[in-house]
């Protein structure tokens, strides 16, 4: 039995192309390693897993929790799918789900999912979710009659596997908070975080006293 009947048997699934199960788990570094190696790299199955990824757990939140608002939604969806998870963890997951999907067909792809998402409803359940920064900020600042905040990358170093990202979020062109991640998506999410506590502090110390 190979490395790969193992993963098979392991995931409760039976690839009918194998190559794609294979191909979820090779990093572009490895291949900058070993030129010879002749499978392609997973980026184009992450790219799809994260869509189907998206689009399973939006579906999932919407049928289980009815009377959540779009803002409890987006919270659920932060706190159910690993963003602050490693990037390579993460990234090969998401090639995985993409593999399964091609291999297999939607159905077996929401399954795989929501077998890994089950865990973490009663967690939302019990109001763990993580606040949607990037959210309550747009809001805050557009009550004011400001234009939305904008996100810039300043930095990205490291290598492949482990670059940290760096990103300012500003407001009116004002840098008004500064956030380091594993991948823009989290780097935005620490800035926004940053800004909004910022931001929200300010405006509190700015209400007129009341006698």
């Amino acid at each position: 039995m190979t490395i790969w009947d193992e993963c098979q048997s392991a995931l409760g699934i039976s690839f009918h192309h194998p190559s794609l199960l294979e191909q979820a788990f090779v990093h572009s570094s490895y291949l900058n390693e070993d030129p010879h190696f002749t499978s392609p790299s997973n980026e184009r199955l992450e790219f799809l897993g994260d869509a189907v990824l998206d689009f399973v757990v939006a579906e999932l939140l919407y049928k289980e929790f009815p009377t959540f608002s779009e803002g409890e939604l987006t919270r659920g969806e932060e706190a159910s799918d690993g963003r602050t998870k490693q990037s390579t963890l993460a990234d090969t997951t998401e090639s995985l789900i993409g593999a399964i999907y091609l291999d297999q067909g939607l159905a077996e792809a929401r399954d795989f999912v929501l077998r890994q998402l089950r865990p973490y409803l009663s967690r939302i359940r019990q109001g763990y979710a993580t606040p949607n920064y990037k959210a309550l900020l747009q809001e805050l600042v557009q009550s004011e009659g400001q234009p939305p905040p904008t996100y810039h990358l300043t930095e990205a170093v490291g290598p492949a596997h482990q670059k940290k990202f760096t990103v300012e979020v500003l407001i009116e062109g004002e840098v008004m908070g500064q956030g380091i991640g594993r991948n823009k998506k989290a780097a935005e999410t620490e800035a926004a975080e940053s800004a909004w506590k910022k931001t929200a502090q300010g405006r509190l110390l700015q209400r007129p006293h009341i006698q």
